[in-house]
C-alpha cells in the first residue's frame, strides 16, 4: 500500500475494516483502486483463502530462485 494508515503493507494484508472504510469513501478509478476493491470483494465474500494461497505460492517460487 503506497499511502495512508497501512502504507508499506501488502494489499492482501490490509484488514477488512480499513477496506470497508475505503469502500465507503469510494475507491479511486486507477489501478490501485481496482486492486483495493478486488481485495475488498475477495475478503468480504469469504474467499480470503485465495489470497493466502497466492502469497504462499509466490513465496515458494521466490525460494526456488
Amino acid at each position: 500500500m503506497p499511502y495512508g494508515k497501512y502504507k508499506g503493507t501488502i494489499i492482501a494484508d490490509i484488514p477488512v475494516s480499513y477496506l470497508e472504510w475505503m469502500s465507503g469513501k469510494g475507491f479511486t478509478k486507477d489501478k490501485m483502486g481496482m486492486l483495493l476493491s478486488t481485495t475488498f470483494e475477495i475478503k468480504t465474500n469469504g474467499l480470503g483463502e485465495i489470497l493466502f494461497m497466492v502469497k504462499k505460492s509466490l513465496m515458494q517460487q521466490r525460494g526456488q530462485r
